[in-house]
């Protein structure tokens, strides 16, 4: 698949480090939870979870990511997929929990949209290290929202582990989370002491190089499963046993520990 010459037609700045680009091109039949390959011209492709329809929501954290922060409205980035497997959609009546942590907030927005519009019940837990980096809590108004802070300049001082550690989880039907992997496996050992991490979804991030399981770089021990291909949502009854939360690997395949 070739990257579409897509144009940026609108950037928000929702942190200091965090923007949404807006892009001439829309993926409707696009899953939330799937991601694009982001060709930045001159410097490297890399994926992106979508935020939207026709939008990405980008930390600055390397190369490729501060040249995209150098780019402007009407200019261009090649734009293909949508690739990966997805959250699983709600059924209507089914009671969700979402848990989001820093720019984590980004691939579940899209599906707290979805609850919102069908009327579906969603609590959110909705964490980052301060108030100025909290993500995209409008689009979470589906229920009731609890704030974490690192620093406590917001909501509750602490992580989302704190908030969660106290919460009832035997009534929701699905729990989808994502954030820093540190944060996820956290919430994944309170959630399989409860074994209820088999009705819950994670998204994860790994090294991505072809974005279609064919080089295998994005692969977990012990399974060999891509990330790309059979994720990058996987089931926590999946990850059992797995790399996830201990390490990953870096564009050489050398492991790094969390």
């Amino acid at each position: 698949m070739r990257p579409i010459h897509s144009k940026i037609t609108e950037i928000i700045e929702e942190s200091p480090n965090v923007r949404t680009f807006f892009f001439d091109t829309q993926f409707e039949a696009a899953i939330p939870g799937q991601f694009v390959m982001v060709w930045v011209h001159g410097t490297d492709e890399v994926p992106m979870t979508l935020s939207g329809k026709n939008s990405i929501t980008v930390q600055k954290v390397g190369d490729a990511t501060s040249r995209m922060f150098e780019l402007g409205i009407g200019d261009h980035m090649g734009l293909r997929g949508p690739f990966g497997r997805g959250f699983t959609i709600p059924g209507n009546g089914e009671n969700v929990l979402f848990i989001a942590g820093g720019v984590g907030a980004a691939p579940i927005a899209p599906l707290a949209d979805i609850v919102k519009a069908r009327g579906i019940e969603g609590r959110t837990i909705l964490g980052s290290r301060c108030c100025d980096e909290l993500l995209f809590r409008e689009r979470f108004d589906c229920g009731r929202v609890d704030i974490t802070t690192d620093d406590g300049s917001e909501g509750r001082g602490g992580f989302v582990t704190d908030q969660l550690a106290e919460m009832d989880t035997s009534d929701y039907d699905r729990i989808y989370v994502c954030g820093p992997e540190i944060m996820m496996y956290k919430v994944f050992e309170i959630l399989k002491a409860r074994n209820v991490h088999v009705k819950t979804e994670f998204s994860l991030h790994r090294y991505f190089k072809c974005g279609i399981g064919v080089c295998g770089a994005c692969s977990m021990d012990p399974e060999g499963l891509c990330v790309c291909r059979d994720g990058p949502v996987f089931n926590g009854g999946e990850l059992e046993g797995s790399e996830f939360g201990h390490y990953e690997r870096d564009s050489s395949g050398r492991k790094c520990h969390f």
